[in-house]
């Protein structure tokens, strides 16, 4: 069959996206065009239209999913409901275990990207204040003084930071076993066994 013989409806604008996000997380923006996306999707480039205007509608689309995903789910765990700092970090915790909470490989693909793309970078700088802003907040919120609460919370968002940049390797079940030293080292102290069995229990 011809590609341009395949029925519009069967590839959505979410596939568009999904092809995007692998060449974008693979190869970098540069190697996210629409010929090259259309030969992987096994469609004609005319389809890539009935989605998007343009290549920059489709960078826009992925910038503002990284923006709605990583920030806001981010955000939302600082927020989530918590009897004790340590189950607010563990609740925190869980964007470092759930790629749907949270996706490291996208998360670094925007920073390379960003370095060349002064908009981007300014959009990446208000992320991360805002991720800054509410883990902070949830330090403040368990009666941590204010420099404090900034100091761990940058404490943290820098070695997450670093573990993206690095791409560190490790099964979630050896992540998960060093979580309660972390907390023991962002917050000062230990979680509680009922702390601790909540987390476990939402990762058995």
């Amino acid at each position: 069959m011809n590609t341009q013989d395949i029925p519009r409806a069967r590839v959505s604008e979410d596939d568009w996206l999904a092809a995007a996000y692998e060449v974008l997380t693979e190869s970098g923006v540069e190697a996210v065009k629409v010929m090259p996306l259309a030969k992987r999707l096994g469609v004609s480039r005319t389809s890539f239209y009935w989605h998007f205007k343009d290549r920059e509608a489709l960078l826009e689309a992925m910038i503002r999913r990284w923006e709605d995903k990583n920030t806001g789910n981010l955000v939302a765990r600082t927020e989530a409901y918590a009897e004790s700092i340590a189950e607010a970090l563990f609740n925190l915790f869980d964007c470092w275990i759930d790629p749907g909470l949270f996706d490291a490989r996208l998360d670094l693909a925007i920073r390379n990207w960003a370095r060349n793309d002064t908009g981007l970078q300014a959009r990446l700088d208000r992320a991360d204040t805002r991720r800054e802003q509410a883990v902070t907040a949830m330090f403040t919120r368990f009666g941590y003084a204010a420099d404090d609460a900034l100091i761990r919370a940058r404490t943290m968002i820098y070695t997450q930071i670093g573990y993206i940049s690095m791409q560190v390797r490790e099964s979630t079940e050896y992540r998960i076993s060093l979580m309660p030293g972390w907390v023991k080292v962002f917050s000062g102290l230990p979680p509680s066994k009922r702390d601790l069995d909540r987390f476990l229990s939402r990762h058995a």
